[in-house]
């Protein structure tokens, strides 16, 4: 039996049907920001990776930098329990993230992946309205059209709609659930766009623990770009109506939106933010939640008087150790002759040039881009079998949702990686039923 053959009857890959699944391609090899794969001909392709691997690998595949902290991590030990135990990793990466992260943000908590950051996030908000005597504040709001993760709690605050809620309606917490923002990102401000979520707090303040939503960019929910303010909004209503904001920067952190972290772009900064995805530049599964000393003293006042959440592979020496070289290669590193931040502004711009074309075809709906982020909205949902096998024979990977057909490129890309993309888009709108 093939690779390709065992893989289909024996492996469930996400978000995918086990009766009929989407084709897998296998990967053979990855360097910068190409896959080497092997086509449905079976003959090896490389392509340009648009996806970076769902938004974490920043800095491309097999980096030299990040191969070498992973190795000499390696070499001394790769995994001790982080009860009772510390080491050297971990608190040099706890210190790059308290000096970058907003202003205010002092107490890292590691999580295993960016869902379980999510409940973690979410236990401390409530854990933190008990401990002050105040357990009827359990609830949580958040702005539809968002995506938090998989697991229960993170999915309790996903779009309702696209969350599948209906599957576990006997099982998720029932939370508060505003409007979607409706502003883009570049488009002027109106004070009625806040108007909804304010009628909730209003209602509901009493009996809610925090407000959880995704700054600037809805992701995987729906790839929207959102105006700033509307973040600066739900900042203020958090602080009028004795609410914590929870921020998840999983998907949006480490420079995707043109700014380090996303609540940059309304001069913010969250109670609690979540971070993961690009941590620790792809290499392997790491994320954090990052809380105020207020929070975390809160946490811990009264019964039980400790937080009682402790993944197994919290604190991961390896993880830790590239997420620290990953940090400092965003920051120091060049990128063909530029920092982090022109690098990106030079990816937006190909993008926007690239991809506003398309927003005047029939079947397209409209197309947005913000950072690495370019996004073809589509009229009617597209086939994903069909579009990604025409994608790979024009060597970009990408991998439509839905009505979208969107990129968030590895930073490393040459403007002719990205031109590829481009293309293959274009042809994928252009030329496809």
């Amino acid at each position: 039996m093939s690779n390709t053959e065992f893989d289909k009857q024996h492996i469930w890959h996400p978000y995918t049907s086990a009766t009929a699944p989407l084709p897998c391609y296998e990967v053979t090899g990855a360097k910068g920001a190409e896959l080497t794969l092997i086509a449905q001909s079976g003959k090896e392709a490389t392509v340009v990776d648009g996806m970076s691997s769902w938004w974490c690998t920043i800095h491309g595949y097999n980096h030299p930098v990040l191969n070498a902290a992973v190795n000499d991590q390696l070499n001394k030990f790769s995994h001790v329990m982080f009860g009772g135990l510390t080491h050297e990793p971990a608190i040099n990466l706890c210190k790059r993230l308290l000096d970058i992260v907003p202003q205010g943000l002092n107490r890292v908590f590691l999580a295993d992946s960016g869902s379980v950051s999510i409940e973690v996030a979410i236990k401390m908000a409530i854990q933190y309205w008990a401990c002050q005597g105040r357990e009827e504040k359990s609830k949580l709001i958040t702005p539809r059209g968002g995506y938090h993760g998989d697991t229960f709690a993170a999915m309790s605050v996903c779009d309702p709609v696209n969350g599948m809620h209906s599957l576990f309606k006997k099982t998720l917490i029932q939370h508060f659930f505003a409007p979607a923002p409706q502003i883009p990102f570049h488009q002027n401000w109106h004070p009625d766009e806040i108007a909804p979520m304010r009628d909730i707090f209003e209602q509901h303040h009493h009996e809610v623990a925090a407000l959880i939503l995704e700054p600037v960019v809805q992701g995987a929910g729906g790839m929207r770009l959102y105006h700033p303010e509307y973040v600066k909004q739900c900042r203020q209503l958090c602080d009028e109506y004795d609410v914590l904001l929870i921020c998840d920067e999983i998907a949006t952190g480490f420079g995707r939106t043109g700014e380090l972290f996303a609540c940059n772009h309304a001069d913010i900064s969250p109670d609690i933010l979540c971070i993961g995805k690009a941590l620790t530049g792809g290499y392997m599964t790491l994320a954090a939640a990052i809380c105020t000393e207020e929070v975390a003293l809160g946490v811990c006042e009264g019964e039980p008087g400790v937080f009682m959440h402790g993944p197994t592979f919290m604190g991961n020496p390896l993880a830790c150790s590239v997420a620290s070289a990953s940090i400092d290669l965003l920051l120091n590193g060049i990128w063909e002759g530029e920092g982090w931040q022109k690098n990106v502004k030079r990816i937006e711009s190909l993008l926007e040039d690239g991809l506003r074309p398309l927003s005047q075809h029939p079947k397209v709906a409209d197309v947005r881009c913000l950072g690495a982020i370019g996004v073809v909205e589509m009229k009617q949902a597209v086939d994903v079998a069909q579009i990604q096998s025409e994608f790979v024979k024009k060597g970009a990977w990408i991998r439509p949702f839905g009505k979208l057909i969107y990129v968030m490129p590895p930073f490393v890309c040459s403007n002719e990686q990205i031109a590829t993309l481009i293309e293959a888009i274009h042809y994928g709108v252009t030329k496809l039923p």
